[in-house]
């Protein structure tokens, strides 16, 4: 069963404000109501973040502006996330030639040493940056791994949590 990022209350914390900031003031008019909504239904920023690779090179998240980019919230211990290795490593070789798409994979709570033991047990193809402390995950709203997030070449969210990562990859792929 994924680890949680978040506890309960916080995550119950984060629900209320949401909730709060969907909810329009006393006296606002319908028109009003309909503006908070399609604002707040804009696609996101992806928060910005700068983590190691296994080298111990920062690798940022403005380094692949232009590209799209799969995050895949990943840890060592995770049943589901090492079921799903073979998918991302096929899924990778596919993409390879793409100059256009690069794949992250982000390790939550975990040290180098044992996410380095790991990508070199499992013979991981692409980049494999080590989130120690969790930071980047709980800013993505990480409550669980696996989780994937597919950021367009904007730098914009195009899919949180997405049930089909890769599919989106490709739909933005074809777009220019």
């Amino acid at each position: 069963m994924p680890r949680p990022v978040f506890s309960a209350v916080t995550t119950s914390a984060f629900i209320f404000i949401i909730a709060l900031c969907l909810h329009p003031a006393p006296g606002q008019s319908s028109e009003a109501k309909e503006e908070q909504v399609t604002v707040r239904s804009a696609s996101p920023m992806a928060p910005p973040f700068i983590l190691k690779d296994l080298k111990g090179k920062a690798v940022s998240l403005k380094d692949y502006r232009g590209k799209v980019v799969l995050l895949n919230f990943t840890t060592t211990w995770c049943p589901y996330c090492k079921k799903d290795l073979p998918n991302l490593k096929k899924f990778h070789e596919s993409m390879r030639a793409r100059k256009d798409f690069v794949l992250l994979s982000i390790f939550v709570n975990e040290s180098p040493k044992r996410v380095g033991i790991f990508a070199q047990k499992n013979n991981l193809p692409y980049t494999v940056l080590v989130d120690s402390e969790a930071l980047v995950a709980r800013n993505y709203g990480v409550q669980g791994v696996p989780m994937k997030v597919v950021v367009d070449r904007n730098g914009t969210i195009a899919c949180w949590q997405c049930v089909s990562a890769e599919d989106k990859v490709k739909e933005l792929l074809k777009q220019k």
